[in-house]
């Protein structure tokens, strides 16, 4: 029996808590990363501030006001972290006179670094308008190497010619058009398709185009025209990778009555209102807005209802009423998004010169996709760790073509957060998905870095950095009031008694007086025994061997 004591009183007033701090990710630098924030007041005055401090230093303030006393609050606030190290963010609320307990007042999330910029191809069935103003604006990005490939058209012997634009070391692989090897393909993040026709690329070439984005762990972005005129990419390999189905669509493109036709302008669904790629502005009001002042688009492509599983970000609406405009998917381990608009350029030169939604969304939309690809080694998340956890840290290791690696050599090595360091080995835990894990303890607050090395033999396949928040929270001290309804369940079910903090006295009687319930008689064929039947048998054996020997039948 469990005899639970209640200690505090139920309602502790005034109290302010910050419940939960979670943190987008910082795949590129440069990137945007939203901290939404909830917290509650109790007993307190209405509106209250919430402050944030990145590395202690305050960078934003706002104040809030509760639906009514008790109920959470939800804020937004966007940051832009650091490129080379991790950057710790604090919310905390200012204490109010009387308030008693001030521990639950803050609450602080570690943003990693972006790393390493992020590898692009784009592929253009044919030199157009669209693709300078988007390859220009994914040009201007930080975060990107961007590699493209422009088909010409065809030299004097009938074979398709290209214009590669590619860093030295990649452009030969790109001289076809195409990767010609799985592994040169796997090198890059995210691919691009602009107005590239079906029969551009081999079935051989698609299929490796699908495994890019399902095991992988890449982004596709298909636009353009050309792209789903006819059947498109219908009964090809890629086909379940785009988010919109290709078989039950209508004939080419939908264009626009004329230049002002406001049936093609913009419209976020609920969806888009709250998607990264689609965030140009501030709130969610004036973002819809800004997105309806846009200009109309030129046509839509006619294509069919969306994939289970995915998600129309924005619509226009033709003749036959609302036609998805872009769409996104989760695809295997990857991602994918398809753009069916045309002339999105209108964006960019019918609207002043100091508006950047154009190359906001593309960048977006790239950032998007790429953000999931993962390196050849990696380390795997760790949840929110108390100063004295013991806890597992995941490695995954793979080869040039993104199969798992089962022999190789992975070393941990970890910075505390006083600078000091230690080297510790990450054991095989799983083959077949070439996972290394070794445990780690974490006994003091602060910023871990985990740098994971692997190698075979005495070549290094990768490395990976990982930064680890110890102590972001006091969880003890979160909602510190009384929680007596537990206490009782757990006295109840146990067979024990809940106590009040006056009533502690009577616990050592209790205890004395408690008795243990004999445990349940356990049932046992004798039969069901390897050694009665082993003496079964030898009994049987010496009979037989006695009755010969006395000569008895």
């Amino acid at each position: 029996p469990v005899y639970a004591m209640g200690v505090g009183p139920p309602r502790i007033v005034p109290d302010y808590d910050v419940l939960d701090v979670p943190a987008g990710e910082a795949a590129l630098a440069d990137s945007s990363v939203d901290i939404s924030v909830s917290a509650v007041s109790r007993g307190g005055n209405g509106a209250f501030d919430l402050r944030v401090l990145e590395n202690g230093r305050p960078i934003d303030l706002r104040r809030v006001t509760p639906a009514a006393d008790g109920s959470p609050v939800r804020a937004v606030f966007t940051v832009t972290p650091a490129r080379e190290t991790a950057t710790l963010y604090t919310v905390e609320i200012p204490s109010a006179a009387g308030e008693a307990v001030l521990e639950n007042n803050r609450r602080s999330v570690l943003v990693e670094p972006p790393g390493r910029r992020r590898q692009i191809l784009m592929i253009e069935g044919a030199p157009g308008f669209e693709h300078s103003f988007i390859k220009r604006a994914l040009a201007a990005d930080p975060g990107f190497e961007i590699d493209s490939v422009v088909r010409k058209g065809r030299d004097v012997r009938g074979a398709a010619t290209y214009f590669v634009q590619a860093a030295s070391t990649r452009a030969p692989r790109l001289a076809s058009g195409f990767p010609q090897e799985r592994a040169a393909l796997y090198e890059y993040d995210a691919v691009v398709l602009a107005n590239v026709e079906a029969d551009t690329l081999s079935r051989l070439q698609l299929q490796w185009l699908t495994d890019f984005v399902d095991q992988r762990g890449g982004g596709l972005l298909v636009f353009g025209g050309k792209t789903f005129a006819q059947q498109g990419f219908a009964g090809t390999p890629l086909e379940d990778v785009l988010p919109l189905r290709l078989t039950d669509r209508g004939n080419g493109v939908v264009p626009a009555a004329n230049r002002a036709d406001s049936r093609l302008a913009v419209r976020l669904t609920a969806a888009g209102l709250t998607h990264p790629m689609m965030r140009t502005t501030g709130s969610d009001q004036d973002l819809e807005k800004h997105w309806q002042a846009m200009p109309a688009l030129a046509g839509v492509a006619a294509l069919g209802a969306l994939r289970p599983g995915a998600e129309a970000l924005a619509v226009v609406t033709a003749q036959d009423g609302p036609r998805p405009l872009v769409a996104v998917q989760r695809y295997g381990q990857g991602r994918a998004v398809l753009f069916a608009g045309e002339a999105s350029w209108r964006w960019r030169m019918q609207m002043p010169s100091t508006d950047r939604t154009h190359e906001f969304f593309w960048r977006q939309a790239v950032r998007w996709i790429a953000a999931a690809a993962p390196d050849r080694v990696s380390v795997g998340s760790v949840p929110s760790l108390v100063p004295g956890s013991r806890t597992a840290i995941n490695v995954a290791v793979r080869n040039q073509e993104f199969a798992p690696v089962g022999d190789a050599t992975v070393r941990l090595r970890v910075t505390r957060p006083d600078g000091s360091s230690e080297d510790a080995a990450a054991a095989l835990a799983a083959p077949q998905a070439g996972s290394y894990s070794g445990e780690l303890r974490f006994d003091e607050p602060g910023v871990y870095r985990i740098n994971a090395v692997a190698q075979r033999g005495e070549t290094q396949i990768a490395a990976a950095n990982r930064w680890i928040l110890v102590g972001g929270a006091d969880l003890e001290m979160a909602d510190p009031r009384l929680n007596d309804e537990v206490l009782r369940r757990i006295a109840t079910a146990s067979g024990g008694s809940y106590l009040s903090a006056d009533d502690a006295g009577d616990l050592p009687s209790l205890i004395a007086a408690a008795v243990a319930e004999p445990a349940n008689p356990q049932v046992e064929e004798l039969w069901h025994n390897v050694w009665i039947f082993v003496a079964l048998m030898l009994l049987l054996a010496a009979e037989w061997v006695l009755r010969r020997r006395w000569g008895l039948r």
